[in-house]
């Protein structure tokens, strides 16, 4: 059987990561509390009193301008129905664009959703003047929103959503291998594409920076170019005073394409995936859905931290989900011949990144590096055999940097535990701390386990060479070697060990006890050569 580590170094024809769906806010900094709407009507539009009528004044203005600009541009103007799938609708008319090379607004979608809007609340005494006045408080409210559907020269698909309310919210959403596509195209880069990807390229290398290119450069310089074709809210003197939308990250999702050399590589790799590596060390909570119907992937609120795996199968397609906070990572075969990896992060918090645009380089490189390590993971998940040297190493006790600390033997029952909890998948995309590995491991061993107990647990693993702590950070990371002891221990105590004892119950399957009988004899006659005395 061909491994996961010999499928990725032998039959692996392209490998890119590049972001793929980008979807952003647009807000405006200072309208965001009521004392600036305030200032906005009355110090910006020289209104003598704030008032949800000003407010009416720009909604019913910008609802004419849209009318108005599907008239003169010819576009359709479609009203989404309830629960409607809006990109089913508008796709065809994108791929007629597509086929014409007609780039420009191609369908203007008109629903009504809920958005974080101020709302107006009168005063129950006026003025010492007399004038009614007015507080502004957010709240969510269904309003009418705005889709442009749009079809860029450098983007391709995407598309705009402007709220019609105060402060008038933005959704952009645009996709990464779009653009590298076209960039590709434009530099002279031979490539096949592949369904929201890349099949094979003659330069892999370029290929690669190009899709390295893309950041919050280009990402601004498409919203920037738009704002200025599209009917809006705020005008040329609203943006000269100060009041403009900026944009900060909702959900990214980067990705790892690997094209294998044939289909049936591809299968054995993702088959391999599945088999080894799901249950490895006992994860929180294992869900197996066999369903035709969409898969809910939200987390209970009262949870904080809710670390959970789930495999999805639609029809002879499997999906693997990995969740962390409220972001997970994705792997799925992509048309069959191509394993994609991909981290969605819908908190840029989450990995310690904030949520403003110009930080994207930086959430970027992080899940560039948890899908990395996943394919680590995996790859060890097969090949976990640890040599003789580190095996003695952690069995005894080790002096390391001048300090002497504790052996981490097989068979102990609270180094078993830490083992289970240091293989799960969650900590290859953010690491762990005392806290969060202290929980997984009182988990499994199923009595009290101190706080005291962790630290000089995280001391003896670190001295070790196991783990290795990020820099100015509480949080820690498996090191290779550390991976290769985690895995071998659960792998050992879950593959080997539960069969040997079977031998001894009385509903052992013959077969199953002969095979063990004979285990045990290749042992005794190893033991014999070695002149070692068999245990009794």
């Amino acid at each position: 059987m061909v491994s996961v580590a010999e499928l990725l170094e032998k039959h692996v024809g392209l490998e890119i990561e590049s972001l793929d769906r980008i979807y952003l806010n647009g807000y405006v900094p200072n309208l965001q509390v009521g004392g600036q709407v305030v200032n906005f009507m009355t110090q910006h539009l020289d209104q003598p009193i704030p008032s949800p009528a000003v407010m009416e004044q720009i909604g019913t203005r910008f609802r004419a301008d849209v009318r108005q600009f599907t008239e003169d541009n010819e576009v359709p103007l479609i009203q989404f129905k309830k629960r409607e799938r809006k990109i089913d609708r508008v796709r065809p008319l994108l791929r007629t664009a597509e086929k014409q090379g007609r780039c420009g607004v191609v369908a203007v979608g008109v629903a009504q959703e809920f958005q974080r809007v101020f709302a107006c609340h009168r005063r129950k005494e006026p003025r010492r003047s007399g004038a009614p006045w007015f507080d502004f408080v957010k709240a969510d409210r269904r309003v009418t929103c705005y889709y442009f559907y749009i079809l860029d020269e450098e983007f391709g698909e995407c598309f705009i959503k402007i709220c019609t309310y105060f402060p008038y919210p933005i959704k952009l959403w645009c996709n990464g291998h779009e653009w590298a596509k076209r960039q590709a195209e434009t530099l002279g880069i031979d490539f096949t594409p592949l369904s929201n990807g890349f099949a094979s390229c003659e330069d892999p290398a370029a290929l690669q920076a190009v899709c390295d290119r893309l950041g919050p450069l280009q990402i601004q310089k498409l919203f920037d170019r738009w704002m200025r074709r599209l009917p809006r809210p705020l005008t040329d003197r609203d943006r000269a005073a100060g009041y403009w939308w900026e944009l900060s990250m909702r959900q990214i999702e980067v990705a790892r394409t690997t094209v294998f050399d044939a289909s049936r590589y591809a299968r054995s790799f993702f088959e391999a995936i599945v088999r080894d590596n799901l249950g490895l060390g006992r994860p929180h909570e294992v869900e197996l859905i066999f369903s035709g119907r969409p898969v809910r992937m939200g987390r209970p609120r009262k949870h904080k931290e809710i670390f959970k795996t789930k495999v999805v199968t639609r029809g002879v397609d499997v999906r693997i989900n990995l969740f962390y906070k409220n972001s997970r990572i994705k792997q799925y075969l992509k048309d069959g011949r191509a394993l994609r990896i991909e981290t969605v992060v819908n908190r840029p918090d989450d990995f310690g990144v904030k949520r403003r645009l110009e930080n994207l380089p930086a959430l970027q490189d992080k899940a560039r590096a948890a899908n990395r390590r996943i394919l680590e993971v995996e790859s060890a998940g097969q090949s976990c055999a640890i040599g003789p040297t580190l095996f003695e190493r952690i069995q005894q006790p080790y002096v390391r940097e001048g300090q002497r600390t504790g052996a981490i033997r097989f068979g102990d029952p609270r180094a078993m535990a830490l083992a289970g909890a240091l293989c799960q998948t969650l900590h290859a995309v953010a690491g762990f701390n005392n806290r969060s590995l202290r929980a997984l491991v009182a988990g499994l061993l199923g009595i009290d386990y101190s706080d005291r107990q962790m630290t000089y647990d995280l001391r003896r693993l670190r001295l070790h060479g196991l783990i290795e702590r990020f820099p100015r950070r509480l949080r820690y990371r498996l090191t290779h070697d550390g991976l290769m002891f985690a895995v071998f221990y659960s792998k050992l105590a879950e593959r080997v060990i539960p069969p040997l004892f079977a031998n001894h119950q009385p509903n052992t399957p013959t077969k199953l006890r002969r095979a063990l009988q004979t285990i045990g004899r290749c042992v005794d006659h190893s033991f014999q050569l070695a002149q070692l005395r068999p245990a009794a």
